[in-house]
């Protein structure tokens, strides 16, 4: 073969590759303003209204019997979104790795999550048991998708483009999320005159993220390609595919040390991501507007963070970046309980803290875990990982739910996630991350 035929093969490899990058973005792109106009901003106040609506005369609701505080409403069901989730994402991450066909499975998750994120505008009156039910399907559908799209990443990019080729990813996302929610903001500000109610507007915005969700989707799903693997054994049923899956991760116990790591940090990021906008709405008495403008700031300030974290990434290594980010995450987070109620600058500057810091974690952990995947346990491993990303927050939102019904108080709910922080700084700083590399068989880059 000459000269020339390499260099052209080599040429169209790149190519190809930068083309199934560039769509691989897009889903992020897609399923993000779910995320951020859904998960972070609309959806908790707004259920948390509904529930409060239904309520009896002590402030309880009663789901299957059972007294829930209107308040806690909310954050318990995204922790039982994530119990649905944990059962799910092992038997779908087995099927991925064992067939190879990762992207129908991909659309059939990002679909349904879009379709019951479309149909939360019927979300009204003391409907907050339609509320919680679409949250559980769209939250869990979300992890499975998300956790599909993850294991691509090592597919898609050599070694040393993951930290670059995962903070792109992040930053589409937080792009997208912040230009849907400046076309949220003028519904909302202007609702009277769009001739709609306040709460029409709301289940607008939470029903036009759906849609936004599954028109975007189609872009990644024509540009990612299946890669075909050899015909194995067909996946165990139920709970004997999850054993499986453990037992195998038992034999990468570095890996492992990882991904609790990951899993107790990330808890605290989901937990503050999802119950933010409540913390601000009912501790702090900002109004929706004000909200809107503060997790806008978070996703512009997200772009520059995951972009610039990244840099940094290349300089001093991903494990020592993602240190620093949790140092910045426990004072801003610490900084948050003694928030004034009622001054919405402070808010914008605790916004603005997170923003810097969100991005830039998250894509960081994502990128460094991909090295500690075994070859071929691709879809399954991330399914673990994602268990942490959308996450085991089944912990942290149940943790600020309990300690909100106890206390009565936002203030302590917030504050108690410090902790996920700090032992979270503690767990991956003593994972020798170079050795975690190698024992998973893959090639240890210049700088990690």
């Amino acid at each position: 073969m000459g000269t020339g035929t390499v260099r052209s093969t080599a040429a169209d490899e790149s190519a190809d590759r930068r083309r199934e990058q560039r769509g691989w973005y897009f889903y992020d792109w897609a399923c993000s303003v779910y995320s951020t106009s859904v998960l972070t901003v609309f959806l908790g106040p707004y259920l948390t209204s509904v529930a409060e609506s239904a309520a009896d005369a002590e402030g309880f609701v009663h789901p299957l019997g059972i007294p829930v505080r209107a308040g806690s409403f909310f954050a318990y069901a995204v922790s039982l979104s994530v119990v649905l989730a944990v059962l799910v994402m092992p038997l779908v991450g087995a099927a991925a790795d064992r067939t190879g066909r990762k992207k129908p499975l991909l659309a059939a998750a990002a679909y349904t999550g879009a379709a019951a994120t479309a149909g939360m505008f019927f979300l009204d009156g003391e409907r907050y048991l339609l509320g919680g039910a679409l949250l559980v399907v769209a939250n869990a559908a979300q992890s499975v998708a998300m956790m599909l799209y993850n294991a691509y990443l090592p597919q898609i990019a050599p070694p040393e483009e993951r930290d670059a080729v995962s903070s792109r990813g992040w930053a589409f996302g937080y792009a997208a999320g912040a230009l849907v929610l400046v076309a949220n903001l003028v519904l909302y500000t202007g609702h009277d005159a769009f001739g709609v109610s306040e709460g029409t507007a709301v289940r607008i915005c939470l029903a036009s993220a759906g849609l936004w969700w599954g028109a975007f989707a189609l872009i990644p799903l024509r540009r990612l390609r299946d890669r075909r693997v050899p015909a194995r054994e067909a996946a165990l049923p139920g709970f004997r595919q999850l054993a499986a899956t453990v037992r195998d991760m038992r034999r990468h116990p570095l890996t492992l040390a990882f991904l609790l790591a990951y899993l107790v940090y990330n808890d605290g990021i989901q937990t503050v991501i999802s119950q933010a906008s409540v913390y601000g709405s009912r501790e702090l008495g900002l109004g929706q507007s004000t909200l809107i403008v503060a997790v806008l700031l978070v996703q512009v300030l997200a772009v520059a963070g995951a972009l610039a974290l990244g840099r940094l990434a290349r300089r001093y290594g991903a494990k020592r970046t993602i240190l620093g980010s949790l140092v910045a995450w426990t004072l801003t987070l610490a900084a948050g309980y003694f928030l004034p109620a009622g001054a919405p600058e402070w808010f914008f500057v605790l916004a603005a803290g997170i923003g810097l810091v969100l991005g830039g974690s998250q894509a960081l952990s994502r990128s460094l875990f991909s090295h500690l995947v075994p070859p071929g346990k691709e879809a399954e491993y991330f399914s673990a990982y994602e268990m942490s990303d959308r996450g085991m927050s089944w912990l942290g939102p149940l943790l600020f739910g309990l300690t909100y019904q106890l206390t009565g108080s936002y203030r302590d709910a917030i504050v108690s996630l410090v902790g996920f922080f700090v032992l979270g700084f503690v767990l991956l700083a003593r994972v020798p991350v170079r050795r975690a590399i190698t024992d998973a068989g893959n090639p240890v880059p210049e700088r990690i």
